[in-house]
């Protein structure tokens, strides 16, 4: 017991140790093309959009990120009286501490408690099956389920799980039996078209691309290691723009969701334009709760809507549907990337005068 608060406790305070060390974000690779006279007003754009049948009043959410122990609870509170201020959905970390030990449960629960009638979203790993799936979505009356995917974590936490193969007939499993949308999550080292197809195969409609560039799960496990270190894994994985360019040819028969390194507006208007419904922010409005307190961080959440929306309104998009229609040029490592899979990075350049695309 002693162990899982620690671990839980370590991963908060690591994340926040590590904040501003991350990788560089791959959004420098994406710029929009400015043409000149804006064919909407301001107060014509419209921030709603949906995941399956949830409708979200801004297409940002806090995402997934911790619970477990009393320190967590109190985080985990401060997360959900932002959320409900700010009419933001919001995930807890995984809840599978509070199904092992019922006396932390509280500390997923309060979200659900603070946030009444908000969207909250509950959160289990691969290594799960329906029956846990269930009870996690009980225990938060939960709108929808997040199933995390997070080999290369596991692989280097010490404690960590060291058996995958039942992971996509777990997925398939929940999928099948839950009345919620379900949408499988990477925690941070993003998506291949391969893995995505697998998904697809077993019915998976939302997706989570999760790419590198913000909170690295192997760096935060290899710390917590005494010996063996594995440093290499820490460079494991997909940014978050190329995750989500892998991801475009399933659009729009699947739902994607960015995350992975948002710190700003303008990161937000890119993950939409390459194709993402909504997009998560984990760490960035974690170190503003625990910096600067809750009230900084509903007014920082508040002036994102506005300068996302002044953006919006700069490219002619009155809702987040259209953001895909913008014009956006892909530079350096993810052009390379796009090189290197076929991906076609040059029609993006062009996509508001080609009706083909």
């Amino acid at each position: 017991m002693v162990l899982q608060h620690n671990r839980k406790n370590e991963h908060v305070s690591l994340s926040q140790k590590f904040h501003g060390d991350e990788r560089d974000s791959s959004f420098h690779d994406l710029q929009f093309v400015h043409h000149s006279l804006p064919m909407i007003d301001v107060e014509e754009v419209s921030l709603e959009t949906k995941i399956g049948n949830l409708s979200l009043q801004a297409p940002f959410f806090i995402n997934a990120m911790t619970g477990g122990s009393p320190w967590t609870k109190k985080v985990n509170e401060k997360l959900a009286i932002v959320a409900r201020e700010t009419n933001l959905a919001i995930a807890t970390g995984s809840v599978s501490a509070g199904l092992k030990t019922p006396e932390v449960a509280d500390s997923y629960r309060i979200v659900r408690e603070v946030n009444p009638h908000g969207l909250v979203f509950a959160n289990l790993g691969a290594g799960h099956g329906l029956e846990n799936a269930k009870k996690a979505v009980d225990l938060l009356q939960a709108d929808a389920f997040q199933i995390h995917v997070n080999a290369p974590q596991e692989v280097v936490m010490p404690e960590g799980d060291r058996t995958f193969r039942d992971w996509l007939s777990n997925i398939e499993e929940i999928v099948e039996g839950l009345d919620v949308p379900v949408i499988v999550k990477e925690v941070g080292f993003g998506m291949s078209r391969e893995t995505i197809a697998q998904l697809r195969s077993v019915g998976v409609e939302h997706i989570d691309i999760s790419g590198t560039g913000g909170t690295n799960f192997a760096q935060i496990e290899n710390y917590r290691r005494r010996e063996d270190k594995m440093d290499d894994i820490e460079e494991w994985g997909q940014s978050t723009a190329v995750s989500l360019l892998e991801a475009a040819s399933f659009l729009p028969e699947m739902t994607l969701i960015s995350s992975g390194g948002i710190r700003r507006p303008i990161e937000v208007a890119k993950s939409l334009a390459l194709g993402a419904s909504a997009v998560g922010v984990s760490s960035h409005f974690l170190h503003f709760v625990l910096r600067e307190g809750v009230d900084e961080t509903i007014q920082i959440i508040e002036a994102w809507k506005k300068e996302l929306t002044r953006m919006m309104t700069l490219l002619s998009t009155p809702s987040v549907s259209q953001m895909n229609r913008t014009d956006l040029v892909i530079k350096g490592d993810t052009r390379d990337w796009c090189e290197a899979r076929d991906i076609n990075w040059k029609a993006y350049a062009k996509r508001s005068t080609n009706s083909s695309i």
